[in-house]
């Protein structure tokens, strides 16, 4: 069984890997990952080649919204919805925000990306909706984040980036590339004319048929 410091080591192996992916830039994501009841989450404004395990912030879970952490630094500026995410949800234990260039772009034009693609279903339904916009690191951020990813695994945040969800940090990671690589399909097929949205009928197809599929953490 994966103890806490194993838990730090992925974190922190998974925020190097999402700038190595292309999914991120410079410190502006942020990873969490619940253990028993407290919350891992990556610390604020900490270069990822130069965090250590030890620097991981812990945010309690058991209670109401906390004003303390452990840990030498303090967690993410976006912690909250992360916390409320881990809080509200039995089926997400992990986090990933990211500030991806397609994502990002149609976060800007405030543009859900629909079932331009069978993989939408990935995500849990007909589209990946956007949130409404607010300062990053408040309080009605989180709220609005949560009210997108109502019976949603992902979503985009207004003018900011994407959230993408798992039962574990693999899965929460394989989402969090794969809604990037659907968000690139879908800005290209813009580019060439009007993308042919998937039917609700073919999209119940996928689900019954990923059943399995894919990373599935937990």
């Amino acid at each position: 069984m994966a103890t806490e410091l194993d838990i730090k080591k992925d974190l922190v192996s998974a925020c190097i890997e999402m700038n190595a992916l292309g999914i991120n830039q410079g410190t502006s994501g942020n990873i969490s990952v619940q253990y028993e009841d407290r919350m891992l989450i990556s610390p604020s404004a900490t270069p990822y080649s130069k965090m250590t395990p030890e620097m991981v912030a812990s945010v309690d879970l058991s209670g109401e919204m906390p004003d303390t952490w452990d840990g030498p630094l303090k967690p993410s500026t976006e912690w909250r919805f992360h916390w409320y995410a881990m809080k509200q949800r039995d089926d997400l234990t992990a986090v990933v925000h990211a500030h991806p260039p397609y994502c990002t772009a149609l976060s800007i034009l405030r543009k859900p990306i629909p079932a331009c693609h069978y993989m939408i279903a990935a995500f849990g339904g007909m589209d990946v909706r956007v949130c409404d916009y607010h300062t990053f690191g408040s309080p009605e951020l989180a709220r609005y984040v949560m009210d997108a990813l109502e019976d949603r695994s992902a979503c985009l945040m207004a003018n900011h980036g994407m959230v993408a969800t798992g039962t574990g940090l693999e899965q929460a990671m394989w989402r969090a590339g794969e809604l990037e690589a659907i968000a690139r399909q879908y800005h290209l097929a813009l580019l060439i004319g009007e993308p042919h949205i998937l039917s609700e009928e073919e999209i119940d197809d996928t689900f019954r048929m990923f059943a399995g599929y894919g990373v599935q953490d937990g």
